[in-house]
């Protein structure tokens, strides 16, 4: 999956904005106000933050320790970094992004 496809999946999303208050290098996907999601633009491989359960950011880990690690600059307890390098499918990333998406939307 490639940055663009991430963006138009994160934009796709009912009422989310994106913004750069970190720098030209780095996208902020919010939606009420809030980041659901941290793209890094120029990262090889590609990565991005997403919030999640922290129950589940544990088990992700777990189940993909090169390519789920806990939040790079967040707080490591609510959120993952994701690889993509290829080891986790397109379906199961746009599922990372809404998952947080949801999280965030409360």
């Amino acid at each position: 999956m490639h940055i663009e496809a991430l963006r138009e999946f994160a934009l796709s999303l009912k009422d989310v904005e994106e913004v750069c208050p970190f720098g030209p290098d780095n996208l902020v996907y919010k939606v009420s106000n809030k980041m659901f999601l941290l793209l890094s633009i120029d990262e090889d491989p590609l990565r991005f933050n997403v919030k999640c359960n922290p129950e589940y950011a544990i088990q992700l880990r777990e189940e993909f320790p090169n390519a789920v690690l806990p939040g790079y600059h967040m707080n490591k307890k609510h959120w993952n970094t994701i690889v993509v390098d290829g080891t986790i499918q397109a379906k199961q990333l746009q599922q990372f992004i809404l998952d947080s998406y949801a999280l965030v939307r409360r």
